[in-house]
């Protein structure tokens, strides 16, 4: 059975998400038969510069800067509550692209979770950027991928229509944020549900998933 998981690496609410659909899945009898795929999801896809995070959910919302750290404040309490250390204050936002191109591929090797969890963890809990090219090898070198390979990928343009076919998949399925979690192409789970949420719903398309087997 496979899980196909919507989510953007700047959505703090997607690092949340991936955590209790682990937490799901890590008492789930059947778990060593679900593949979890990541797709691709550009919250802002026309992003042209690196800003402050701060400054752009300020202008976003047309809030005031208190009412932004407080904000940010309310999504780190709940990301404690699943065992993660958000340091939102001085995060940037920027373009996503080249880290979903690398993360696509990253699939092909066998190291896709590997990255998003690497790529997460270095943007909310460490206030990295995950932006330009030597940010994104920086990091796909510490879960060891070669430097020059993800170089290499990042200067061409490949699995940019993958990245784009995601989101217009994504569409179509009726998602216009993330995360967004679809088991089979079947149920769907929009945003950071209760883990109870992604219990239910697993169970429910285990039971499809071998009904159609018979």
């Amino acid at each position: 059975m496979i899980i196909d998981v919507w989510a953007d690496v700047v959505c703090p609410w997607c690092f949340i998400g991936k955590r209790r659909l682990e937490k799901a899945l890590s008492t789930f009898e059947h778990k060593d038969k679900v593949t979890v795929r990541h797709r691709a999801f550009q919250l802002d896809p026309h992003a042209k510069e690196v800003l402050p995070t701060q400054e752009l959910l300020a202008k976003k919302y047309n809030a005031s800067p208190e009412q932004v750290v407080q904000m940010q404040a309310n999504v780190c309490v709940v990301a404690d509550g699943e065992g993660l250390c958000y340091e939102l204050s001085e995060t940037l936002s920027g373009n996503t692209m080249d880290a979903h191109r690398l993360l696509l591929w990253a699939a092909t090797i066998g190291k896709q979770d590997e990255l998003l969890e690497a790529l997460f963890t270095s943007y909310f809990e460490k206030s990295r950027p995950i932006f330009s090219h030597s940010d994104l090898v920086a990091i796909a070198l510490t879960i060891g991928i070669d430097a020059d390979v993800a170089d290499d990928l990042l200067r061409s343009d490949r699995f940019t229509e993958e990245v784009i076919a995601d989101r217009n998949l994504a569409s179509q399925l009726g998602a216009n944020g993330v995360p967004f979690f679809v088991m089979d192409m079947r149920y769907g789970i929009s945003g950071a549900q209760p883990l109870e949420a992604f219990e239910q719903t697993l169970a429910q398309a285990w039971e499809d998933y071998q009904a159609q087997l018979q």
